[in-house]
């Protein structure tokens, strides 16, 4: 068993859950008001396009970049540094059939302007119908996953947590993509398997306290439920920070030594664990609280006999 903190502190979770509710419903509202508004910044494995990966002998300024392209004829179109100073990725809207060699013949001439070493790293053209099945996959990929979740806390546990259960679950990728929509990091494939990462780190987090919870039902029968559920998340405390301190320096790690590609995974991995954690302490076990958990959802069913039956 892991052992972070000397003593099982006594923090009161349940006394301030109502203050909790409101922080959790503003960043709910905020998040979907931020998604609405300043929208998701999607990558051309949902929007369709063309990207090129251009590396060059010396570190390029961004505005000469882009007033390369405009002068090339180009208008709608992202450039942005990619791993180094030195490497630029260029995005650009789905090019026509047959002309995204020609697009990229053009950008090219308009970066060997800047560096007559430039050369071309990488190329990748998706098509809308391509752009558009992706979308209809990883938003399947979600509702499947959260399908399976539901499923999985039925089984384990009684509705009253089963429902605490699934709300923190979407609490967290629904605020995990307003903060991604804010920031705007990129949002691509590698952004969708780091919400459904989110989903499986934020129910596994509550059923260990679940499980602490239901174990303390059974032994301590004289106290509240408040008092059991604060019990159960004072005893987990530590192997929660624990885990999501080890869980937070990896995909801090990964995010500034993992390079562009995979900086979007991680960072948004990253603000999945903080407010997973947040979640599986305040928001999980304080619903079943107000859905009327007892250590009556534990107890086996009483057994009825008929009178005419006993000897």
């Amino acid at each position: 068993m892991m052992q972070f903190l000397k003593e099982v502190p006594s923090i009161r979770f349940m006394q301030r859950r109502r203050q909790w509710y409101w922080l959790s419903v503003a960043m709910i509202v905020a998040s979907i008001a931020v998604i609405l508004v300043r929208g998701l910044n999607l990558t051309v494995d949902f929007t369709g396009g063309v990207v090129l990966e251009v590396g060059f002998s010396q570190p390029i300024d961004l505005e000469r970049a882009r007033s390369a392209l405009d002068a090339a004829g180009f208008e709608d179109y992202q450039v942005r540094n990619f791993g180094t100073a030195s490497e630029l990725e260029v995005r650009l809207p789905p090019a026509g059939t047959g002309e995204a060699a020609g697009v990229q013949a053009r950008v090219m001439d308009a970066m060997q302007t800047l560096d007559a070493k430039a050369e071309l790293r990488r190329t990748e053209s998706v098509g809308p119908q391509v752009s558009r099945q992706l979308g209809e996959q990883a938003a399947l990929a979600v509702l499947m996953t959260l399908l399976l979740v539901l499923i999985y806390i039925a089984l384990r546990f009684r509705w009253r947590f089963g429902i605490g259960s699934l709300v923190a679950s979407l609490h967290d990728p629904i605020v995990a993509a307003g903060a991604i929509a804010l920031l705007q990091i990129p949002f691509d494939l590698n952004v969708v398997a780091a919400l459904l990462t989110i989903l499986g780190y934020s129910v596994n987090d509550t059923v260990v306290i679940f499980d602490r919870i239901r174990e303390r039902f059974r032994s301590m029968r004289k106290a509240t439920p408040a008092e059991v559920i604060d019990r159960a998340i004072n005893e987990t405390l530590g192997r929660t920070i624990i885990v999501a301190g080890c869980a937070l320096a990896s995909v801090v790690f990964l995010a500034v030594l993992g390079g562009e590609t995979l900086r979007g995974f991680a960072v948004a991995l990253s603000i999945g664990i903080v407010i997973g954690t947040y979640s599986s302490i305040y928001v999980a076990g304080a619903i079943a609280l107000d859905l009327g958990a007892s250590a009556r959802d534990f107890m086996p069913p009483e057994k009825r006999g008929d009178v005419d039956d006993l000897p």
